[in-house]
């Protein structure tokens, strides 16, 4: 009788526990996350030393990556916090220097941090920058930043020319859409072509494969280091093969970039050529006014 009652008391507790833990698990936005979904820090560690311009790499299992916008089934896309605590999780995170948006996809961005002590968190979202629910945020993680030079030389992301990685000479990356001289919204969707090469993600070290960058407005990089982060030069390295881009009203060049899993071009290296394109309210050409005819 008395083991009994201990039995039961047990599960009593047990179940109470279950329902405090049920109750403080935090609450996300309208959209869900699956089970066993996670996001991560990828080559930086809690009490890491790294220099004043680090490349993080973001890590997620179970979802997959997609532009800030796009509507699509188990997907979102990063935000890293710096020297700031969660945002409230059921509404859209800010966007500051705080706060910092990858509303591109991309997997990973090189950020300016001061020398000194410093917080990081990645926190993932969905196409209106609300967490889902369950949220899916990383442990926050302390690191102490230093200058360039007395950075450890591990730190490096760049490898030297000699490792940029051979390209087939048939290779060939193009513009599906929009074309020379077409007419775009100022969210289109840019699809990208490539020939005898492989797609694969930023990090992924396979012969013939690439992930695809987007040149709006800047000239070709040094192709013997790894292709800048910014809003200039957009990095697609989940493997994307389209993505949606915003644009400003006006006449832009657009141009391709294959990279290796260091974001560093092959050799020789696989680009497009320059197109130029005119964005305007409709997406189409502009009518042309009627002139008023003199009686």
């Amino acid at each position: 009788m008395l083991r009994n009652l201990i039995v039961l008391v047990t599960v009593a507790l047990g179940a109470a526990t279950g329902a405090v833990h049920a109750q403080d698990q935090p609450k996300g936005g309208p959209v869900a996350s699956p089970p066993g979904a996670a996001v991560y820090f990828i080559d930086i560690k809690d009490g890491a030393t790294i220099p004043t311009k680090p490349t993080i790499h973001f890590g997620l299992r179970g979802m997959g990556v997609a532009p800030a916008g796009s509507e699509r089934a188990n997907a979102g896309h990063h935000h890293l916090l710096i020297d700031t605590d969660l945002p409230p999780l059921d509404q859209p995170i800010p966007n500051d220097f705080n706060h910092l948006h990858f509303g591109a996809g991309q997997t990973e961005a090189e950020v300016t941090l001061a020398p000194g002590e410093h917080t990081l968190q990645l926190v993932f979202a969905d196409k209106d920058h609300i967490p889902h629910s369950p949220p899916l945020y990383s442990p926050k993680i302390r690191v102490r930043v230093v200058e360039e030079g007395a950075a450890p030389a591990a730190a490096s992301a760049a490898p030297p020319p000699s490792r940029r990685h051979p390209a087939p000479a048939d290779a060939k990356v193009y513009f599906v859409y929009p074309t020379n001289g077409g007419y775009v919204s100022q969210t289109p969707i840019i699809r990208f072509g490539l020939v005898n090469m492989g797609v694969a993600p930023a990090g992924a070290a396979k012969a013939n494969t690439g992930h695809h960058h987007l040149l709006i407005d800047t000239p070709v990089p040094p192709l013997d280091q790894p292709i800048p982060n910014d809003f200039n030069h957009l990095h697609f390295g989940a493997g994307q093969t389209e993505a949606k881009v915003t644009l400003p009203l006006g006449v832009h060049t657009l141009q391709l970039l294959l990279g290796d899993e260091n974001h560093v071009p092959h050799d020789p290296p696989v680009m497009s050529k320059p197109i130029k394109v005119t964005v305007t309210e409709t997406g189409r050409r502009p009518r042309p006014r009627k002139s008023k005819r003199r009686r």
